[in-house]
């Protein structure tokens, strides 16, 4: 909760500077948000190559490690789809790169920003932090409602890290091990499939 809220509020600044300064061109190029992006890459493949228990815990899990990432990826694209299909000021496509985030709202806002423009990015952002508040408010409601593995596939990214909380507190501590590689392997899926459904 508290990174989403610090999320918004550097948001919330950054458009307040951009309104009210006149900023040098370098900020406001498409190669500063390219190379932000490259950085923010490299911190991402940093991260997974650093953590040394992934495959112990891909081998502990079994199928589920990969089907519950499966059932999120497409349960995600589908929902976006749907909405896109019923909401006709936004093409289906579009619909589908913002919901395709899945919560990794710092990685898929830029590269939505870079391909489709700052509008779409901006839906982007607020979609996927959206997201991640809303596992975090109502993971125990979705459980209750849904079963212990739906508040994971609810988190999208974020269940590696900043909703891995709530979920073990309300699904059990030995579904942190699944959380943790659902989390892994959706922010590889949204790293290689965002640049590609963004270019559609």
């Amino acid at each position: 909760m508290r990174d989403s809220v610090i999320i918004i509020a550097f948001f919330g600044i950054g458009v307040a500077v951009g309104r009210l300064f006149d900023l040098p061109d370098f900020l406001l190029s498409a190669d500063t948000t390219r190379y932000a992006l490259w950085a923010l890459m490299f911190c991402v493949g940093i991260t997974i190559g650093g953590n040394r228990s992934i495959l112990t815990a891909f081998r502990s899990q079994g199928i589920l490690s990969f089907l519950l990432p499966l059932a999120t990826v497409l349960g995600s694209w589908g929902g976006s789809a749907a909405v896109g299909a019923l909401y006709d000021k936004m093409p289906v496509m579009d619909a589908v790169a913002v919901g395709g985030g899945m919560g990794y709202y710092s990685l898929s806002s830029i590269i939505i920003t870079e391909a489709k423009g700052a509008e779409l990015g901006t839906v982007a952002l607020l979609s996927n932090i959206m997201r991640e508040l809303t596992a975090l408010l109502f993971a125990p409601l979705i459980m209750t409602v849904f079963g212990k593995l739906a508040p994971i596939s609810a988190g999208g990214a974020t269940t590696a890290d900043t909703t891995l909380p709530i979920i073990t507190a309300v699904s059990g501590s030995n579904f942190a091990i699944i959380s943790i590689i659902h989390g892994i392997i959706i922010d590889l899926t949204v790293t290689f499939t965002i640049p590609v459904i963004s270019a559609l």
